[in-house]
Parts: C-alpha cells; structure tokens; sequence
C-alpha cells in the first residue's frame, strides 16, 4: 500500500511538472523582448561609436581607426547571419561589448546578459587567432633576438638582455569540485600569466592557464620557452660586452622566484652588497621592471584584471587573457605608429 501511493506521489509530481512547462511555452508570445528590439535605435552601440568618431579618440581600444581595423579582421571568423525570428548582433556590437566588458551593464547595449556570456569568449578567441601571428610572435631567428637585446642596450643601459620575465596571477572563481588546486598564497583563486616582455613593454611570449597554486619558477618549468633557452634554439652566441673584449652570454633578467642559470640573470640577495653588487643590482632592477610597467599597463587598459573575473570555466579565461595581451601588442605598435604619423605633431 505505501509503495502504490509511493509511485502515485511521484506520479501527480511528474504530471505538475509537465503542465507547468506546458504552461511555459504556451505563456510565451515574442521570440525578442521589446527593450532589446530597441538596440539600433536607443543602444549604446550606434551612438557610442558614432560619438567616438566626431570626438576623433585616439591612443585605446576604442580609437576609430584601431576599432575599425580589428573589426575587419575578426568579421570572417565571428559574422553571423539574421533569421526569421530575429536580426543578429553585428560584428561591431560583439566587439565593442567585448571590448567595454560590459557584462554586468547589459541594458546599456540592450542585450541580454546570457547572450553576452556566450559571445565575449567566442570573440576573445577569435582577436587571440586574428592578431598572434603578427603582434604576439615570440623571436624566432638571432637577429630578432639581437633586435631586442639592442633596445634593453639602448634604453635601459643592460646588454645582452633578451627580456623581462615575470608571473602575474589573473584572480578567477574556483571550477566545480577544483578543491584548492587554485589557492595562491594571496589568498585568492588564480591562474598564472608568466609573460615575456620586451623593452618597449610588448609581450614577447605569453604562457596562461597554469593554476595560481604553483611558483612562478615552477610555471616556467612547464614552458616551451625554458626548452628553447636550454637547447640554445636560435640564441645568439656569447658576445662582448661594451667597453670589454669579455665574452658574456645572452641572457633574460628576472627575479629571486627564478633559478640562477647561464640564460637567467636575477639580483644578489640584499646582505651586504660591494658597492659593484649594488650597482649591478640597481641596472638589472630597471631593466626588469619593464615586465612589471607591462602588467601594470595592461591592468589598466584592460580593468578585467583589476578584479575577479567571474568565469569558472577556466579555457573561457585563458581565451580572455591571451586576447588582452594581442590587443595590448596591437595597440603598443598600432597606436605608436598614428601617434608618428599625426599631423602636426611637435619635433624634439
């Protein structure tokens, strides 16, 4: 007896259930709810970009001639075609909200925030697969390499450098069931960005998506380019120094978290230091710094960085991450070339 009224609970359950989606779809009468309908006439989209191009910004983003560009590029890859039911979101909406990160203000560009959820990392992979060929290519020949050696020479007075090396943990939500796999020693949830950087604060070799739970030494260790530093791949050979017939290798400055290799250079600890110690120290100091200015310059570009980012699903924040960093290569080359070339500009 208590096993038939059992199955009949469940049964009258089951039944409710299926009225009640029943009811669902029968109450539902617009595939587009009205305030989205009104995207092209009272969205964010048409009047931002249009406000942006009378004012004539220049050095972000959302400059006009970058914002255009970047466009043009991701259109094959991310247009979409209209249906019956609705018109789809334009190749110039995904990237502006994309680029405003502007999830959690979806009225402002009328669309709604699952939407949004689903297109920023679509988007963000395809500026990643756009742009990495071209502004985020790591040297691959010895001129290339003596390219860059040249600019830490010039510019921070540190030869034979072959960049700045550094970690940065990007704070996320914990994945499901990921226990404290993610747990820094901030005591935050994070995946590790371990960055090369140039002179010029351009990322030379980007690696993301190693869990925050490990050093930065042992995020280098699982890197393709520890391996090409040990074999030597296209390094240049030892050269002078300035000033010297000494022969000296070339070598990538870094912090105390890093092992002291032949192609690692990182200060002496700070007990008591010769006055040449120190010397070398303050030199590598501002040569190594340059890693940290790029951090900072992206942070700050990009605000995403400057709190949790909330995606649990940690490939969607790796496409996200390295899509920052392209952009951040794009505009340090794109930008620096309009700001060349701008009418009018003072000479020194």
């Amino acid at each position: 007896m208590a096993l038939e009224l059992s199955a009949l609970s469940l049964a009258i359950v089951e039944e409710e259930k299926r009225n009640r989606r029943r009811k669902i779809r029968r109450n539902r009468s617009k595939w587009v709810k009205s305030w989205i309908l009104q995207r092209q006439a009272q969205g964010a989209f048409p009047n931002l970009c249009r406000e942006l191009e009378i004012r004539g910004l220049h050095g972000g983003p959302e400059d006009p001639g970058s914002f255009h560009m970047l466009k043009e590029l991701i259109s094959p890859i991310i247009q979409r075609q209209n249906t019956n039911y609705r018109d789809c979101i334009s190749v110039g909406e995904r990237l502006m909200i994309t680029l405003r990160g502007k999830l959690q203000e979806p009225n402002q560009f009328r669309v709604g925030v699952s939407t949004i959820r689903q297109f920023i990392p679509e988007t963000c992979s395809a500026i990643y697969q756009v742009l990495k060929d071209k502004y985020l290519k790591c040297p691959d020949t010895v001129e290339q390499w003596q390219q860059v050696a040249h600019g830490f020479e010039t510019q921070w007075n540190f030869p034979n450098c072959l960049g700045a090396l550094d970690g940065k943990h990007i704070d996320i939500c914990p994945p499901p069931a990921s226990g404290s796999t993610f747990y820094n020693y901030k005591h935050s949830f994070s995946i590790v960005l371990m960055a090369l950087v140039d002179s010029s604060y351009r990322f030379l070799y980007v690696d993301a998506g190693c869990n925050g739970r490990i050093s930065d030494g042992g995020v280098f260790g699982g890197c393709s380019l520890q391996n090409a530093l040990e074999n030597r791949t296209n390094i240049p050979a030892p050269a002078p120094l300035p000033g010297s017939d000494q022969l000296a290798p070339y070598c990538i400055v870094a912090d105390e978290a890093f092992p002291l290799k032949e192609y690692f250079m990182k200060p002496y600890p700070n007990r008591r230091l010769s006055v040449q110690q120190r010397i070398f120290n303050y030199r590598l100091s501002r040569a190594w710094r340059v890693v940290e200015n790029a951090f900072g310059i992206l942070a700050n570009r990009f605000r995403v960085f400057l709190t949790t980012i909330n995606i649990q699903d940690t490939a969607k924040v790796e496409d996200i991450v390295l899509a920052c960093c392209a952009l951040h290569n794009f505009l340090q080359t794109e930008c620096a070339i309009h700001v060349r070339n701008r009418p009018g500009r003072a000479r020194s």
